[in-house]
């Protein structure tokens, strides 16, 4: 009997193989020490029948196949228990990340028109007192009582206990789940997921970084611990706060790190950094993939150092709409970092198959049919667009937004798909690898010519003294003034900025891709994205610029 299309089919089918094997470990109590103890686990058995159980009671509770259900619940195996279930019921779970500004999250939450809303206690205290979700019916709280809520998790699940095996027959093209993009570059936009896009992804993980049953992962994002049962390994949830890697505390890494042999570590690159800084070896490492933004060179050096010689240090490139869609192993990273500090923009390698990468002439205009594309030559820069089987097709609720990003293309057997613009500017080079020069609405257009910040950028994060730059532009469109905020390391003082802002228009004027940068800025500490702390806010950047140029011209 052939599975459904469905990321919990994977589940029964390895609790029968191996029941007692351990899925999940997660922080429980805490020593004197301050460190977690890890005494909560689920095996695949426990996992699987319990997921049974709250699919089975969520259903008895009106959460069924096609039930839209926000979840603002945090990492725990509450939340894995739930997320497995509502795939198992094919119910649609919704995901913001909590971290987003207020009202773009009650504005996120709108617009999924949920049916049912699942949160911890705090989160149906916001939902009552900031109108959250006014569409939910079915409420359910993971607290001890049902305040604010209809009924508690713990009570879903024993009125499901003993129903028996829960896998709705789900269809490749059903709606698998709603999944918010962070919003570091724009209004946040509901990514609609279908089941197939799910198993996609699974299949080309697994093929991409050779994932093998039997690994012990720490995923430092939470999401895609959810894979983690899929690829029959083992999720260790650190402990740590998911929505701020940057302030992880590496001691309680390396805790977990070392108690459970763990061998594979995804993080954004701010998490990155923050292993690179501690400086401690980890041996047992032997994948380690990181996401999110561009990871800085010397941060991929100082932390291949640490891992033993045969581990792999991948970068994969893409977003939520499309993930992956190119990867580059942290030794070609190195050895193209010389062209990245040059202005060649950064690696992120060559892509995933079967999805297809190809550069368009950019247009801030809708393109409705791959017609209306003119596709460029290897070497010049344009905007990135993906095809394949991970790639998403649509927005919920977002027409505007799904026309701007989606175009649809006629293959030659007649057969249509969607072609996902990242909004990402890059290019080809003659070896079929993938630059990246930035995000497209970030590019600034001067009068001069147009710049792109990761062409920019890397030239001026040479300099000794420069943590790093932001490039913005300052003015009217088309004409606008291009600026370099600059963030100096924590160790110089702000009495050598004189100094350094002249060093760096000297570096500037000395490359091709930054020449005419005149003004250069000094920032106290640049806004970053929520999800990775690794995105600079370059649009609150560029106001800020404004004000500073205004003031002082």
């Amino acid at each position: 009997m052939t599975e459904p299309c469905n990321i919990a089919a994977a589940l029964p089918r390895l609790a029968a193989l191996q029941p007692d094997a351990i899925a999940m470990h997660c922080p429980g109590s805490r020593g004197r020490d301050g460190l977690a103890r890890y005494d909560v686990t689920l095996s695949y058995r426990e996992l699987d029948t319990r997921s049974d159980a709250i699919a089975a009671g969520l259903a008895r509770h009106g959460i069924t196949r096609g039930t839209r259900t926000v979840v603002m619940v945090r990492p725990s195996p509450e939340f894995f228990l739930l997320m497995f279930a509502l795939f198992k019921a094919g119910a649609v779970p919704v995901l913001v990340d909590p971290g987003i500004d207020k009202r773009a999250l009650r504005q996120c939450l709108a617009e999924a028109e949920a049916d049912a809303f699942v949160g911890i206690p705090l989160a149906h205290l916001a939902r009552r007192l900031l109108g959250w979700a006014r569409s939910a019916r079915v409420l359910v709280t993971t607290g001890r009582r049902a305040l604010l809520a209809g009924v508690t998790l713990a009570r879903v699940e024993a009125a499901g206990a003993g129903a028996g095996p829960q896998l709705a027959d789900t269809a490749p093209d059903e709606v698998a789940a709603i999944l918010f993009t962070s919003g570091s570059t724009g209004v946040p936009k509901g990514v609609v997921y279908r089941h197939r896009h799910f198993l996609a992804q699974v299949e080309m993980l697994r093929e991409a970084f050779d994932i093998r049953p039997g690994g012990v992962n720490l995923p430092t994002f939470p999401p895609f611990a959810l894979f983690d049962p899929a690829l029959g390994t083992t999720s260790v949830i650190p402990d740590m706060d998911p929505t701020r890697p940057a302030k992880a505390d590496a001691r309680k890494l390396h805790d977990a790190i070392r108690r459970f042999g763990v061998d594979q570590l995804f993080g954004s690159p701010a998490l990155m950094a923050v292993l690179a800084r501690h400086g401690e070896p980890l041996p047992t490492v032997r994948r380690v993939m990181s996401a999110g933004a561009p990871v800085p060179a010397d941060t991929v050096a100082r932390l291949r150092g640490l891992l033993p010689d045969e581990a792999g240090f991948w970068t994969p490139y893409g977003a939520t709409e499309c993930l992956p869609v190119s990867i580059i192993e942290g030794r070609e990273l190195q050895s193209t970092r010389e062209a990245t500090e040059h202005g060649a923009g950064t690696c992120v390698g060559r892509p995933v198959a079967p999805g297809e990468v190809r550069i368009i002439a950019i247009t801030d205009a809708a393109l409705g049919h791959w017609d209306d594309v003119t596709v460029l030559p290897a070497g010049q820069v344009g905007e990135i667009t993906v095809a394949g089987p991970t790639a998403t097709d649509t927005y919920f609720n977002r027409e505007a937004q799904t026309r701007a990003a989606k175009i649809t293309e006629t293959l030659p057997d007649g057969r249509t798909r969607v072609v996902h613009r990242m909004g990402d500017v890059g290019y080809l080079d003659d070896s079929g690898r993938l630059w990246f020069c930035g995000r497209k609405t970030q590019r600034v257009q001067s009068a001069a010519g147009t710049l792109y910040t990761e062409q920019v950028e890397p030239v001026f994060n040479t300099h000794s003294k420069v943590l790093r730059t932001a490039l913005v532009g300052v003015g009217i469109a088309g004409a606008k003034q291009p600026v370099l905020c600059v963030e100096l390391r924590p160790d110089v003082p702000e009495n050598d900025w004189p100094i350094v802002a002249g060093e760096l228009r000297a570096l500037g004027a000395a490359h091709t891709h930054t020449s005419g940068i005149e003004r250069v800025l000094l920032h106290p500490g640049f806004p970053v994205d929520i999800r990775h702390n690794a995105k600079i806010g370059r649009e609150q950047l560029a106001s800020w610029a404004a004000r500073k140029l205004e003031e002082s011209p």
